[in-house]
């Protein structure tokens, strides 16, 4: 076998194999081997060997995969073959007792397999939420995928047809062979059952808790239970009326391996003296052959054989000889003859008690492939002409071939030409009989699916279900979220982030947020906000001296995504303090990781309630802040004044509450409201009443509801009257969909789907696909010889009354029909419009159009020929939706709201291109556009998410683009792609529901001071007093900077930063030894250092904050952060503590003013602290000695080699970091001088490579090794 194209680290493998101390009688003489040193076909025992019959001993030795732990062995039931399973989801078969290799394929890509059964015909095989049946040669019979939240562990083959499947959950699926279909689901209790056997009285099954539980046979009910061990459940086996069990027990704190065996009786159902053994149990089995014996089998490799009812004798002791060190599977073939195990390195290791070993009582013959009738063939070469093709052995064969099929019995049938994109003929423009459009881009260029069957229906049938965008390794019916909705992960390597394409998934200039922060489900409203212009502004200009100021952090993560060139940022700070505010615990909104992994909330009621909370909190916090914003001389704010607040004037209404007893007695009061929330009519008509958004969202505001409430005229409640009027529109309105129910689902769905049934119904008269007036008149598709007869109107000519808005055609018009497109001729080039009566299908159509925000045209305007053919057309603006556009639609892009002078309110959909009227008051007319939809992804294998789409306005793109346009965007996290306006409305209930709309004032930002003034000032730098109680001055290990030190544009300054652990790292081991990090640890950082760069006193730290955290240390890394137990707590710490938010400022402004930060290894500093920080104000050390495709060396190595000396010996410091990057930074600059040629640099790095190979990377020892270097590179620094 060559190992070449495997894990150079397996071709170790081979020489333990061959180890005589593993197997005494294994002869390295008497194995075939191939050129690697390892036999895959089976290591054969010489037949000197002498097997003593009754007595098992070791046969054979077999490599399933090299350095793959196996994790199953099953003997087959029909054949005599051994299956074999691996952690790598590789199943492989070995046939007789030679163990010859017969087939071996994989079964899953990534899980291991858990458990094989035999059947007659293939075998099945478990992963984790798999169960796949193959035939014996490898080929899928069926591949049954269950839930990804399930953990499967065991099957049960309870009859032929029957299979009962368990694992690390609360239910047992039983599965009909046949149909392949789940038929019934047990429920169990909590954490699951891992073992599963049969008897004829019970089911027994095993619980990691410790116990086994006996469950009748037809109703899986629980009858009988033991508690046999109070750690965990191991292995236990069924034989006659026993039950024998093994486990771990509880002891000091952790689990030991108990040597009793728990037996237990089925006929009293009680426990018998328990069985002491000689070695550590893991696995055991009845081998019932004379007697009832036992197998059991620890994990080192030890076997012990003994009478369930009897003592254990130590002389019954065995070893197995593994190349592993540890046993992972173990399994006794129906014969009882054989016993099979495999270990943790690949290997499987057949014992049996003799020589000629069946596995079964009656197997039936294997079927094995036909061996290759032609040895050798002969070398063909194609550049030579002359040779003959008869060279290639060809069975002879006396049926027909293919090939001969008779002409007379075929014929040709060319595929019929696929039609045109719609949008290529909606924006096509005619010049004499040649059509021009723009490519839409929507198909590969020279490449066309055919789909004949679907291309039939295709015009006819409007519930058609669109193709699925997803990806083409997933079947359509089992997904049908749209790739972009759904939830994206980011994938971590050993290299973490660093190796993530992030530009695959945004290829804009904006920033996306990182979503594995805890509670980041609140991510795309924190986007919603930033693309609030007078939002972005007022908190970049808020700080205040809180600690945990939502408004301060929002700002200073508002910064970081202005600075962002399209890389991802992360709201980690602002997502720290949110989690510290009593108010949002207390309305739930803070969750645990488990909750926002498996989608047990309802995200779009959270995401609800996260937006009323986040707007009352900036609210009150921007509302508290006093005129000097007194952040150690920060200057005051350009946005309100002491008492009101930005958000107020944005967001804020005020209402006017009127409570009516039934008395007469009528109260008033009067309150304020930052958003609304829609309320929806109780309506069980059928067919279902029409209503438009703009109706809904004036009953929402203009709520009247009656309700029990206290009378003080009646001293007692009383059913009351309770209206309430709007006194003032506000300049943002804020709308919470409130979709928590099936019910207000059903209330959406049903107003999309009028203006569709509607369309549907003009479409069956017409014989054509209209989705909407623009496809009528665009696309010149109305077949109007299909049309009913026309009528007499009132302009003397004759109408149709089933056309959409009841185009008039004149007497003269001509119709011609070219390629299947009605053109319109006429000697008068003008058609009239014929209003309809209300209640006729036109009537309805045409008001169904109008509210979805079609075009609407006065009655009796004249169109002149020219202006029809003009519709959609981009260049002249018309532009009108498609079929999939308009599906799902019910709210409109504009609405139009006015305060009469009785100030009663009017709501009406507006569309987006039309302005205000001379005679409408702008004071009490506001006209509002739709700026973001928030919707939630309804998503089973992900658990769901949330998605915003937002209008990005001109004033960002001038900023990151350079250009002046707005767009409508998906941000789903770190994913942010343009869409299509009408995608931000379409709300498809069965996965995508509206939970958010955000309507702004046009022209809002012209009423706002949209300047930012940076409010952090050079006094955060000053000295400050220390939150530790017993810090003093004799233990500083800084000096602040003076007025006179104050740092400019260019300076330098080292940096180093040291973190402790909040979560550990969850991550899973493959098969092949890599890890896979699922989430990766969460750090808070602890410490900050800041060093002189330049100057007198270059090397003195003006900044060494210990930073005080109320979160729960999980690891303080003291052996490589120096950080100790204590050192953050500020009742007993004597380091010099502040808040993060303090020290954050300073970094802030060090970043603004424009230094330079040097440092080893910045990027993850700077990612953890939660900054970010331009490209050209970082030099890493790490980077600048590094050659490409090489690993990086670390700061201790590069300090030895070019500095000769020794730091981090026992703990790291971050002040001796900081000076030796400095000084690392000085040594590169004296390496490699400007105008240097580049090769002698180049030289000195591969010396330094070359070294560190050579020493493993490890600086040596004093004594080992002198130093690369003589004397001191840099004269000692200034000491304190």
């Amino acid at each position: 076998m060559n190992f070449e194209g495997l894990n150079p680290s397996l071709a170790e493998y081979a020489p333990p194999l061959l180890d005589p101390v593993l197997d005494a009688h294994l002869n390295p003489s008497l194995v075939e081997l191939d050129p690697e040193g390892v036999s895959l076909e089976g290591m054969a025992v010489p037949e000197s060997v002498h097997l003593m019959e009754g007595m098992y001993s070791e046969l054979h030795t077999a490599v399933s995969e090299v350095g793959v732990p196996v994790s199953v062995s099953h003997f087959d039931l029909h054949e005599e073959m051994l299956w074999v399973g691996n952690h790598g989801g590789h199943a492989t078969s070995f046939f007789g007792p030679t163990l010859e290799r017969y087939s071996s394929f994989q079964v899953n890509s990534s899980d291991d397999i858990r458990q094989i059964q035999s059947l007659e015909n293939g075998v099945l095989f478990l992963t984790k939420t798999n169960l796949k049946y193959m035939s014996r040669g490898g080929l899928i019979i069926f591949d049954y995928l269950m839930d990804e939240s399930e953990d499967m562990h065991s099957l049960l083959l309870t009859d032929n047809n029957t299979l009962l499947v368990a694992g690390l959950q609360n239910h047992v699926l039983e599965i009909d062979l046949n149909t392949v279909q789940e038929t019934q689901k047990y429920t169990v209790e909590v954490p699951g059952i891992t073992i599963m056997r049969q008897s004829n009285r019970f089911f027994f099954c095993g619980h990691t808790s410790g116990k086994v539980s006996l469950r009748d046979l037809r109703t899986f009910v629980v009858e009988h239970e033991f508690d046999a061990y109070s750690g965990s459940l191991s292995d236990f086996d069924v034989h006659g009326n026993l039950l024998v069990t093994c486990g771990f027990s509880s002891r000091m704190n952790g689990l030991a391996c108990d040597r009793f065996l728990k037996v237990y009786d089925l006929r009293m159902m009680r426990a018998t003296t328990p069985l002491q053994v000689h070695i550590d149990p893991f696995f055991l089995r009845f081998i019932p052959t004379y007697t009832s014996r036992l197998a059991i089998i620890s994990q080192t490799g030890q076997c012990q054989f003994c009478e369930p009812t009897g003592l254990a004798n130590p002389a019954d002791i065995f070893h197995v000889n593994t190349v592993g060190p540890l046993i992972m599977t173990f399994d006794v073939s129906a014969s009882k003859q054989a016993l099979a195990f495999g270990d943790s390195e690949g290997c499987v290791h057949l014992w049996a008690d003799s020589p000629e070993v069946t596995f079964n009582a009656y197997s039936r013959e294997t079927d094995f492939a036909l061996p290759c009738m032609v040895d050798t063939l002969p070398h063909l070469d194609w550049n030579q002409d002359l040779v003959p093709l008869s060279l290639i052995p060809v069975p002879l064969t006396s049926d027909a071939l293919l090939s001969d099929w008779p002409a007379a019995n075929s014929a040709p049938a060319p595929r019929r030409a696929p039609p045109v994109d719609p949008e290529i003929l909606r924006t096509m423009k005619k010049v004499g009989f040649i059509g021009y459009a723009p490519n839409p881009r929507t198909k590969l260029r020279n490449q066309i699916p055919y789909r004949l069957k679907e291309m039939d229906n295709e015009f006819d049938n409007f519930s058609q279900v669109p193709e699925s965008p997803i990806g083409r390794e997933e079947e359509p019916h089992l997904y049908r979220v749209a790739k972009k909705y759904r939830k994206v992960t980011i994938k971590y390597s050993k290299l973490g982030l660093e190796d993530f394409d992030f530009k695959h998934y945004n290829k804009t200039l904006f920033a996306g947020l990182e979503p594995h922060i805890p509670n980041a489900y609140c991510n795309c409203m924190i986007q919603v906000l930033y693309f609030l212009e007078p939002v972005r502004c007022l908190v970049q200009n808020h700080l205040c001296q809180k600690e945990f100021c939502l408004g301060c952090e929002l700002g200073l993560l508002f910064h970081m995504l202005d600075l962002s060139r399209g890389d991802p940022c992360q709201g980690s700070n602002f997502l720290r303090a949110f989690r510290t505010i009593p108010e949002a615990s207390a309305l739930g909104l803070i969750l645990a990781d488990s909750d926002e992994a498996t989608g047990k909330v309802n995200l779009g009621r959270l995401i609800q309630s996260w937006n009323r909370f986040i707007l009352t909190q900036l609210h009150q916090e921007t509302q508290e802040q006093e005129g000097p914003q007194a952040y150690r001389g920060a200057g005051s704010s350009s946005f309100g004044s002491s008492g009101d607040s930005v958000i107020g004037q944005l967001f804020s209404c005020e209402m006017e509450n009127c409570s009516m007893c039934r008395c007469g007695k009528e109260t008033v009061r009067v309150s304020s409201t930052l958003l609304f929330t829609l309320s929806y009519p109780d309506s069980t008509e059928k067919p279902a009443k029409d209503y438009e958004f703009a109706q809904i969202l004036k009953r929402s505001i203009c709520l009247e509801q009656n309700t029990q409430a206290w009378c003080e005229n009646c001293e007692k409640y009383q059913p009351t009257v309770q209206t309430r009027n709007i006194r003032c529109l506000p300049d943002v309105l804020v709308i919470n969909c409130e979709v928590n129910s099936s019910k207000e689902a059903d209330f959406w769905k049903t107003q999309a789907e009028v203006g569709e049934t509607l369309r549907g119904r003009f479409s069956r008269h017409a014989g054509v696909a209209v989705p909407g007036p623009a496809e009528v008149f665009t696309l010149l598709s109305l077949s109007l010889a299909s049309l009913p007869p026309p009528e007499p109107c009132w302009q003397r000519t004759r109408c149709h009354p089933l056309v959409p808005v009841a185009w008039a055609v004149p007497l003269e018009l001509e119709k011609t029909r070219s390629r299947g497109v009605a053109e319109l001729k006429g000697p008068q080039e003008s058609l009239c419009l014929s209003p309809n009566p209300p209640g006729t299908t036109a009537y309805s159509f045409q008001k169904a159009m109008m509210k979805r925000g079609g075009f609407d045209i006065t009655k009796g305007k004249e169109i002149s020929l020219g202006e029809w053919k003009d519709l959609g057309n981009p260049d002249t603006g018309h532009l009108y939706p498609s079929v999939e556009e308009l599906k799902n639609i019910w709210i409109p892009h504009a609405i139009k709201m006015r305060l009469t002078k009785s100030k009663e309110l009017d709501v009406s959909n507006w569309s987006e291109t039309d302005e205000l009227s001379p005679t409408d008051d702008p004071e009490s007319v506001y006209i509002y556009d739709l700026m973001a939809t928030v919707v939630h992804i309804l998503d089973s294998r992900t658990g769901g998410s949330l998605v915003g789409h937002i209008k990005v306005g001109e004033t960002y793109h001038q900023r990151k683009e350079g250009v002046t346009h707005q767009q409508w965007y998906l941000f789903n996290d770190f994913l942010i792609e343009p869409v299509d306006k009408c995608e931000a409305v379409q709300f498809d209930m069965s996965w995508k529901v509206p939970a958010i709309l955000y309507y702004a004032r046009r022209n809002l930002n012209a009423k706002y001071n949209l300047v930012i003034k940076n409010p952090i000032e050079a006094s955060v730098l000053l000295a400050e007093a220390s939150l530790a109680r017993k810090q003093r001055k004799c233990h500083a290990t800084f000096i602040p900077l003076m007025l006179s030190e104050m740092p400019q544009a260019g300076d330098l300054v080292g940096l180093d930063a040291e973190f402790v652990t909040l979560n550990e790292e969850e991550a899973e081991l493959r098969s092949d030894g890599t890890k896979s990090t699922i989430k990766p640890s969460q750090m808070s950082v602890a410490r900050i250092t800041c060093v002189r760069g330049q100057g007198p006193n270059e090397g003195v730290p003006f900044i060494d904050d210990y930073i005080s955290t109320q979160e729960q240390v999980v690891d303080y890394l003291t052996q490589y952060s120096g950080i100790k137990p204590g050192d953050l707590d500020a009742k007993i710490s004597s380091k010099h503590l502040t808040t993060l938010k303090s020290t954050y400022l300073k970094l802030r402004f060090l970043i603004d003013v424009g230094v330079k930060f040097v440092g080893h290894g910045l990027q993850k500093d700077f990612r953890v602290i939660n900054l970010m920080v331009p490209k050209d104000q970082v030099i890493d050390t790490v980077y600048l000695f590094h050659i490409p495709r090489k690993r990086m060396i670390s700061l201790r190595f590069l300090a030895w080699y070019f500095l000769d000396l020794k730091i981090q010996g026992e703990t790291h410091d971050s002040i001796e970091d900081a000076r030796t990057a400095l000084q690392l930074y000085r040594k590169y600059l004296e390496l490699s001088p400007q105008g240097s040629e580049p090769e002698e640099f180049r030289k000195v790095l591969k010396g330094l490579y070359e070294k560190g190979r050579k020493l493993d990377w490890k600086v040596p020892e004093p004594d080992s090794q002198s130093s690369p270097k003589h004397g001191a590179v840099f004269p000692p620094v200034l000491a304190l």
